[in-house]
């Protein structure tokens, strides 16, 4: 009895770790995707602040209902979890995804999805700031390695786009310090409130305040944009949003937040797949050799940062 008992256990494990694995692949896949489909709508004469108001408005009702879902049950927010969502919101989703939507009018969408891979690197240099926490000689290591890739692609880039590539990469590069400023201070509220709960909560409150901006510096008139950017906008809102947000989740729930991270990996490179294939984008020796060295580096920095944390 105990031996299938055993054996059950070992099988439910062995479903979840696949189920995860697929989950965590089909998200990051979902996730740089919308890239792809930002440079798609960019073909269509729209601009970064109209085409983040699209993106904001059809996320916002689910956003909205995840946040609900999250809440039942739950005790209200306090003054200060409030004040903590709407700091995370605009730093982790509207900052971050402006700034992200801005750069990408100027550079590859390949050498956007390399820069904000670097993420786990500028959380660790904002660690060593605020928190004087120490970068280990492996970690240093790894940040040297996936820092040249970048710049190795940047380069190749600069001399095709001229300084357009600078503003877009310094752009994008913003981008991703406002995001690691966001995973830097979410961590106590995440602990409070439920990882669920506040991305609905924070993500809502970025969708308001893209949809703010709008008003402020638009007229309305520049709500009419091609019929294409609508639906772009949807699928960049559901399948590139909510619905990767959901899978990453439930991955990590399954696998872990390091193994979910490394499968995160395929990201980079399905952006250069669908850059080539779908927008005609470019594979030349010095972005597959930025891409290596991007994703190495990454993944010597992230494995000594687990080993370090065991």
């Amino acid at each position: 009895m105990s031996a299938d008992i055993a054996l059950k256990t070992k099988q439910e494990i062995s479903k979840n770790l696949a189920v995860g694995l697929v989950l965590a692949s089909v998200g990051a896949i979902a996730f740089s995707g919308k890239a792809i489909i930002v440079k798609l709508a960019y073909r269509h004469g729209v601009d970064a602040v109209t085409l983040i108001m699209y993106r904001m408005l059809f996320a916002l009702p689910i956003f909205a209902v995840m946040a609900w879902w999250a809440s039942r049950g739950k005790p209200p927010l306090t003054g200060r979890d409030w004040f903590g969502v709407i700091g995370l919101g605009i730093t982790g989703y509207y900052l971050a995804s402006f700034l992200d939507f801005a750069g990408l009018s100027y550079i590859s969408a390949s050498l956007e999805r390399l820069i904000l891979y670097l993420n786990p690197t500028l959380v660790m240099l904002l660690g060593l700031v605020l928190y004087k926490r120490k970068i280990k000689r492996m970690q240093m290591l790894g940040m040297v390695i996936s820092y040249a890739g970048v710049i190795l692609v940047f380069g190749h880039e600069i001399n095709l786009q001229g300084t357009d590539a600078a503003l877009g990469a310094l752009l994008v590069f913003l981008s991703a310090i406002s995001y690691a400023v966001y995973l830097s201070f979410s961590g106590e509220l995440v602990q409070r409130l439920g990882s669920l709960r506040l991305v609905g909560l924070a993500t809502t409150v970025a969708c308001l305040l893209c949809m703010a901006q709008f008003v402020l510096l638009r007229p309305w008139s520049a709500m009419l944009v091609a019929p294409a950017v609508i639906w772009l906008s949807v699928l960049n809102a559901t399948l590139c949003t909510a619905v990767p947000v959901l899978m990453v989740m439930m991955a990590i729930e399954r696998i872990g937040a390091s193994l979910a991270a490394q499968t995160g990996m395929i990201g980079p490179m399905s952006t250069i797949l669908m850059g080539v294939l779908i927008l005609g984008e470019p594979f030349t020796a010095w972005v597959a050799a930025g891409t290596v060295l991007v994703i190495a580096g990454i993944f010597v920095f992230t494995s000594s940062a687990r080993g370090l944390s065991r």
